[in-house]
């Protein structure tokens, strides 16, 4: 009952304030596609990724997400490449599906460098049964009528430029700023009782370096700003050994910190998974953050596999 009356808080506080709705990631260095389309393609390889994140387990309601993506570069030059985001991110009584075709247009520089050039475009669906929360007050208005598959559109666009050693990125994943309301609220025409979704802001940035010749050092740091919240800073480091296994840290400022791990199973697939340990009182009520990724890549040149980038 406790974590339930937690949770109504929480719920009740999107519904009156702003707040960052997007859903965060402790190796977003593995899911850079889902917050910016110009990555895709960058590896000159056809890439699949699967990411799960379980937030405070333990805590009844908690955010769960889960992500999908696939790229593949086009042409004999690749330097257009499209691909396919899926995001579905369950919070207690809503659960939102984001899904949107990605496509770039990278500009070949001296070397291995690149610039691109993404935009992203689709829809998410929003469904909210509010049956699931524990209600104070039943006849509260705003709790009077579910949310049931509401549609609004997706448009975002990003900058990413890369070398093998560096990689810098701009992008913000939606340009619109998303209304969710009930019809009790609409007729009221209270906007007070609106849940606005801001623009999301993300700017990334990694370099790998070579500490000997069989330990690379990547530290890598993504910073989120929303219109209405704290600037989020996120800063890590992994390491890699023998191109097989990665071990890191990582914090993001004023909320957790982090652990993860890696494995190279094969010259194509990878494994890794994260933990967050909350340094906010939400780790009272709760047992950690878990994460688990797996990406799949199939590369055209094989001294591209000798040679792994690291990000």
């Amino acid at each position: 009952m406790k974590h339930y009356s937690i949770l109504l808080l929480i719920i009740i506080s999107v519904n009156v304030c702003f707040s960052q709705q997007d859903p965060q990631y402790t190796q977003y260095m593995y899911n850079t596609q889902v917050i910016n389309p110009g990555y895709i393609g960058s590896k000159n390889a056809i890439g699949l990724g699967l990411l799960y994140r379980t937030q405070w387990a333990g805590f009844d309601g908690a955010p769960n997400t889960g992500t999908f993506t696939f790229n593949m570069p086009l042409g004999t030059l690749k330097r257009n490449a499209i691909g396919l985001s899926i995001i579905n991110d369950e919070i207690g009584p809503s659960n939102e599906t984001g899904i949107t075709i990605d496509y770039a247009y990278s500009l070949l520089l001296s070397g291995r460098s690149r610039i691109s050039f993404g935009i992203k475009g689709g829809l998410s669906i929003l469904d909210v049964d509010y049956s699931k929360l524990n209600i104070y007050d039943e006849n509260d208005w705003q709790f009077a009528e579910n949310i049931d598959k509401k549609v609004q559109p997706q448009i975002g666009a990003g900058i990413y430029y890369n070398n093998d050693r560096l990689y810098l990125g701009l992008s913000v994943p939606n340009f619109f700023n998303s209304k969710h309301y009930n019809s009790d609220s609409a007729n009221n025409s209270n906007e007070d009782a609106i849940a606005i979704e801001r623009l999301h802001y993300f700017l990334i940035a990694g370099y790998v370096f070579d500490i000997s010749e069989n330990i690379k050092l990547k530290p890598a740091t993504m910073f989120k700003w929303v219109n209405g919240s704290p600037l989020q800073a996120d800063l890590s480091a992994n390491f890699l050994f023998n191109n097989k296994f990665t071990l890191g840290a990582s914090y993001r400022w004023d909320a957790a910190i982090s652990a993860m791990a890696g494995f190279q199973i094969t010259n194509q697939l990878f494994l890794g998974m994260g933990y967050d340990f909350q340094t906010t009182d939400i780790e009272d009520h709760s047992n950690g953050s878990y994460e688990f990724f797996l990406t799949f890549d199939i590369f055209n040149n094989p001294e591209r596999i000798l040679t792994p980038r690291f990000f």
